[in-house]
């Protein structure tokens, strides 16, 4: 008998550090459904963000492509922003069809004016949501099923967000249990503003912050037991990571710096765990290089769907580094900090070209700062002194990178939000 296309459902927590779960390190937060999710599954220790903030690591997320392709990689959309993801890219979603039922519940981030709003224009089926943080303003949560788009609550309640997107999850696997199905499941938590759901009390003592992270888990587990009462557990993929690193408050874990920190580690390494019974076995642990670029070549070929066409693809398919069957495909991943390649990691060297200052954004090229990822995983001493060929391989790998990205960023010109919309607070 034909094995069933998986289902796939991708938690995507926002702000969430490499060291906010226990699986990781974490020794704050109390993580246990994640914590048995690695332990039933598979764990990635070098897995990156696209990006160090959030609009641009979606994006790298949707379409396994650097953002800097789509016009994207530059800070974060703002309210007063029209720009948004070009509708010529080829999404997750779209990837998946027709086979595949499609759902974005949570946050979207990736365009809140037509042609770019709603989600479903590229390629989800339904979207229950919001349409950028939920820091921002004016805000409200809305509903949309292919092309009609209505607003369900002018005015948010932050408390229950997390509790009702996985409530919103399961609802949509219950209706599609009969065919495969694909679910983003992108929270708004722990971005701030920190409000935990008083229904979910859970005394954590990493204070606001870690009450949202320990919610988040709570409801982890409580979706997995809902798919094994939907008799689903074994044909469903389900996969936990983050959009970027801390923020204010969080931990990036025995790595340098946090979200929108440049070229260091803690802005872009993230938890990755993913648990699938019968095909990927209880606890395996992988260093291989991996980034969520390599989601959407990695889904279609678990899925038997062709990879988009004509696509120039940044990711790879990591299949083979999920199931223990194979290593990482990638011998470098390249770290963006907005427009520029700002630094590059191989699997044992880091070379960090871009740094900041108060309010300086520092090229690094005269100080060349080159860490040994085994030894110092903190990147906190260089050793271009000691390893001048590698220093030479890592530069050269950067000019390459650069040559090849860089000028993509002048097919997209800045958007200059009109000064009437520019009155619209953050």
């Amino acid at each position: 008998m034909a094995r069933r296309q998986p289902n796939v459902i991708l938690i995507l927590a926002d702000d969430l550090g490499y060291g906010d779960i226990g699986c990781d390190g974490g020794r704050f937060i109390r993580t246990p459904n994640i914590d048995r999710m690695a332990a039933e599954g598979v764990r990635l220790t070098d897995f990156y963000a696209s990006a160090n903030v959030c609009t641009p690591s979606r994006a790298g997320l949707m379409t396994g492509r650097f953002a800097i392709r789509s016009g994207l990689a530059h800070e974060v959309l703002q309210p007063a922003d029209t720009k948004g993801l070009p509708l010529s890219e080829v999404t997750l979603p779209q990837a998946l069809k027709p086979d595949y039922a499609t759902a974005l519940i949570g946050k979207w981030h990736l365009g809140h004016v037509a042609p770019h709003w709603p989600p479903t224009a590229y390629g989800f089926d339904t979207f229950y949501g919001l349409p950028y943080s939920h820091d921002m303003r004016p805000l409200s949560l809305y509903e949309a099923a292919g092309e009609t788009l209505s607003e369900h609550e002018g005015r948010v309640d932050f408390a229950t967000l997390t509790q009702r997107f996985f409530e919103q999850t399961f609802a949509f696997a219950q209706s599609n249990r009969d065919r495969p199905f694909f679910v983003l499941l992108a929270l708004t938590a722990p971005h701030i503003p920190l409000v935990p759901n008083p229904s979910d009390p859970m005394g954590s003592p990493a204070g606001l912050y870690g009450e949202v992270v320990e919610e988040i888990d709570l409801n982890v587990g409580r979706l997995l037991e809902r798919l094994r009462g939907l008799d689903l557990d074994e044909d469903t993929l389900v996969i936990f990571t983050s959009d970027n690193g801390p923020w204010f408050e969080g931990s990036s874990g025995p790595f340098r710096d946090r979200k929108g920190g440049s070229a260091w580690d803690g802005g872009f390494r993230v938890p990755f765990v993913a648990r699938w019974p019968r095909r990927i076995a209880p606890g395996t642990v992988a260093s291989g290089l991996a980034s969520n670029l390599d989601l959407l070549p990695t889904l279609t070929s678990l899925a038997g769907c062709p990879p988009p066409e004509g696509v120039d693809l940044d990711g790879r398919d990591i299949s083979g580094l999920l199931t223990g069957e194979g290593g990482s495909p990638h011998d470098e991943i390249l770290l963006f900090d907005n427009n520029h390649v700002a630094a590059v990691r191989t699997e044992r060297w880091k070379l960090v070209t871009r740094s900041y200052y108060r309010t300086y954004d520092i090229p690094l090229d005269r100080l060349p700062l080159l860490f040994d990822m085994r030894a110092d995983p903190g990147e906190t001493y260089s050793v271009a002194s000691l390893h001048s060929e590698v220093l030479a391989d890592m530069q050269a790998r950067i000019a390459r990178a650069r040559a090849k990205y860089e000028p993509m960023a002048h097919l997209f010109p800045p958007h200059v939000a009109p000064p009437s919309a520019r009155d619209h607070p953050d």
